[in-house]
């Protein structure tokens, strides 16, 4: 099975057109677009600008908690291919996946065991199913023992406190992607170097 990952959190173009340049880019780039506690925030007019480039083989995701019709409308417009959807219920993931026609990440913010069977409620409005650690942009590590209780055939994703030099064969039996930001970080700013490391290293582990 191969390893596919997400870099999350990108908000300036020098690191956006790094990625999608670069000679194993990641599947999948994340731009928090309604969160603006997240140091990483991009608002509606920098999205505009930040967005008009082609992605190659890339797709980008649109990261948005509890998102209003407003916003929804507003990124309809963008160069998005997925929603990446946190703190709504299943039945607002089937009318935001009806309504406008976008691929859908469903997060589960994971604590405990019974954090993550809640999947069972999303498998069927999802594309892809996201378990992250409590905190949102803190980042917070979940234990990943725990996705053993997740069956193969589910769409999976993990993020939460990955670093850009981890070990990551230990992903590789539970999960389909990797979701990483802080981790590919220095001081609060995506780090080219990080990221690359990070990059590299995922190429090495599916050939």
């Amino acid at each position: 099975m191969k390893l596919e990952c997400k870099i999350c959190g990108i908000s300036d173009s020098k690191t956006l057109n790094f990625l999608i340049n670069y000679k194993y880019p990641p599947e999948l780039i994340g731009f928090i677009c309604n969160y603006p506690k997240s140091k990483r925030f991009v608002d509606i007019n920098s999205l505009q600008k930040l967005l008009k480039v082609d992605n190659k083989k890339s797709q980008f995701v649109s990261v948005l908690v509890k998102p209003d019709e407003f916003i929804l409308n507003e990124m309809q417009n963008l160069n998005f291919d997925y929603y990446q959807i946190y703190d709504c219920t299943p039945d607002e993931i089937k009318s935001i996946k009806k309504k406008y026609n976008k691929k859908i990440i469903s997060a589960i913010t994971v604590e405990t065991k019974e954090d993550i069977i809640k999947y069972k409620k999303y498998e069927d409005c999802s594309d892809i199913i996201l378990f992250d650690g409590k905190g949102y942009e803190k980042s917070l590590e979940f234990d990943h023992t725990l996705m053993e209780n997740v069956p193969d055939n589910i769409n999976r994703m993990i993020a939460g406190n990955i670093k850009h030099n981890d070990n990551l064969d230990k992903f590789m039996k539970i999960c389909n992607y990797i979701d990483i930001s802080g981790g590919v970080e220095t001081s609060g700013l995506k780090d080219i170097s990080k990221v690359k490391i990070f990059l590299d290293n995922v190429k090495k582990l599916n050939d």
